[in-house]
Formats: C-alpha cells, sequence, structure tokens
C-alpha cells in the first residue's frame, strides 16, 4: 500500500523561506511523477510543480517559477518542495501526490495523495 506522508509546514512572515517533505513508502521510487498541489479556502486544488522520478525534469507552475524547487532524493524516497520569497498569496494546504506514469498537471490524473500540510504566509 502506498503512503505519501508531508511535513515541513508552518507559519512565516512574507519573503521568508520553508522547505516541505513528502516521504513514500509501499512503491518503487524510480519511476513515475511526483507532485505538489495547493488548496487555498473557498478555491479548487492547483497544480504546483511536478517532477518526473527517471529523469528528474521540472514542471512549476507560472506563479512559483524562480521561488520554488521540486526535487527528490530516491535514497530516501522523499519528495521535497523548497519555498523561497514566500508570499501570503502561498497560504494553502499543500499536498503531495504520486502516479505511475509520465508528469502531469492536473490533480484527478495523480493516484496517491498524502494528508496535507498547512502553509500560512503572513503580511
Amino acid at each position: 500500500q502506498v503512503q505519501l506522508v508531508e511535513s515541513g509546514g508552518g507559519l512565516v512572515q512574507a519573503g521568508g523561506s520553508l522547505r516541505l517533505s513528502c516521504a513514500v513508502s509501499g512503491r518503487t521510487f524510480s519511476s513515475g511523477a511526483m507532485g505538489w498541489f495547493r488548496q487555498a479556502p473557498g478555491k479548487e486544488r492547483e497544480f504546483v510543480a511536478a517532477i518526473n522520478l527517471s529523469s528528474g525534469s521540472t514542471y512549476y507552475t507560472d506563479s512559483v517559477k524562480g521561488r520554488f524547487t521540486i526535487s527528490r532524493d530516491n535514497a530516501k524516497n522523499t519528495v521535497y518542495l523548497q519555498m523561497n520569497s514566500l508570499k501570503p498569496e502561498d497560504t494553502a494546504v499543500y499536498y503531495c501526490a504520486a502516479r505511475r506514469f509520465m508528469v502531469r498537471t492536473t490533480a484527478y490524473e495523480y493516484d496517491y495523495w498524502g494528508q496535507g500540510t498547512q502553509v500560512t504566509v503572513s503580511s
């Protein structure tokens, strides 16, 4: 059974940084794709970033390009989201997700989800 567990969320001032982690168990970690999504109150879940676990290719939504970095550590079965220059509009619950095939940017195409971690950016 695949399990994803996020950690690293919290409260930070605008301009600050956080690093989210997503520990994966129960699957082969070297293939497929991992993504980060976020959901703010009253809004739909939106794509943030994704990584192809074989090639290491990364993908970002425009609003986080240059500020967020997704990476993975295959030895630790963990995916990270380094978030710099945070803005109040980045406030949301952040979820990691996994799928068995190529990177996609829509939530419904992901097979497995973590429980989410809250990120709050104060102005």
